[in-house]
């Protein structure tokens, strides 16, 4: 009687857990969790060609090089907002699954990451052209947003750049302790 009670208690239980379909579907925090790792090795990446560019002492080329840079790195968060909003994803949803969404999703947060990265460090150059474009100002704050909301920068030292890069650049109010930690006598 006890085994024929212990049959039906896993029989009900097996029942009701596959009347739950989220209980088979993959976790997508997992890959959120994934996708952080990643993130992480390609910040060191980033951070590395940054490092480069900081040890080349010559501003004409840095503002050239940088100009290039911001109007590609702009050029790919403008296209892959496009393709974020066309999918209505939400940066809080669960991490994407679509190869082409997944890769607007990196994108947006890679290059809002970076784009603070230089703006903290070459602060004067990068005034000098994002200051000159509006259109600028208004994708950098729905990437700034977006990247706010995805969970990938919670708690971690990405989250200090974002918020020294938004005050840097007026995006928000100075905290009355704020501090670029990278400007140089030269900014």
């Amino acid at each position: 009687m006890q085994s024929v009670c212990a049959v039906f208690v896993a029989l009900a239980a097996a029942s009701l857990s596959s009347a739950d379909p989220d209980m088979h579907r993959p976790r997508h925090d997992s890959n959120l969790e994934i996708y952080k790792r990643l993130f992480e090795t390609k910040r060191k990446d980033q951070l590395n060609a940054l490092k480069n560019l900081v040890e080349l002492n010559d501003i004409n080329q840095q503002y050239k090089i940088i100009d290039i840079m911001l109007k590609g790195l702009f050029k790919v968060l403008e296209d892959s907002r496009q393709i974020l909003v066309a999918a209505n994803m939400q940066p809080d949803d669960p991490f994407p699954m679509d190869d082409k969404i997944k890769e607007a999703y990196s994108h947006v947060v890679e290059n809002t990451a970076f784009f603070g990265d230089v703006a903290l460090r070459f602060p004067r150059i990068v005034h000098h052209y994002y200051d000159r474009n509006a259109d600028w100002g208004g994708l950098l704050r729905w990437g700034l947003n977006f990247c706010n909301q995805t969970g990938v920068f919670t708690g971690g030292a990405h989250q200090h750049v974002l918020t020294l890069m938004s005050q840097e650049l007026g995006i928000t109010e100075k905290s009355p302790d704020f501090i670029n930690p990278y400007r140089t006598e030269r900014d």
